[in-house]
């Protein structure tokens, strides 16, 4: 990938589905933690999709919501993401969602990536 500055507004990157523009201030582009939080869940529930649909679970719908918590004194940094899935599917056994989950962050590459050094949680409900 090949950044491009934009004059005192952020960076522009070409890539196969847009361009896309990354800044610190919201109004010129997405801010570099909001890319890296979204990576991260939405890797982990793409893994997850793709497990629950491996073992035949009717998933209907599925919304991730995310809660994070950023340390001000070490540069802002991103402590913690806490993941909540809100899944709509017909008879989810909810043990099987779970090992599924379990499954899910152990095969995704985001998740994985941050393990030493952000701390990630899960949970889920059921609709």
């Amino acid at each position: 990938m090949e950044f491009k500055m934009k004059p005192e507004t952020g960076f522009t990157v070409q890539l196969p589905y847009g361009e896309l523009h990354i800044a610190g201030e919201e109004e010129y582009g997405f801010r570099p933690y909001q890319l890296m939080v979204s990576s991260i869940a939405v890797c982990s529930g793409g893994v997850l999709r793709k497990i629950l649909k491996k073992k035949r679970l009717e998933v209907e719908d599925m919304t991730i919501q995310t809660e994070v918590v950023r340390n001000e004194e070490k540069a802002n940094r991103i402590e913690k993401i806490h993941i909540h899935y809100v899944i709509k599917g017909n008879n989810l056994p909810k043990e099987k969602v779970e090992q599924s989950m379990e499954l899910a962050r152990k095969n995704c590459p985001m998740v994985q990536s941050v393990v030493e050094s952000i701390e990630v949680t899960e949970s889920f409900e059921l609709i």
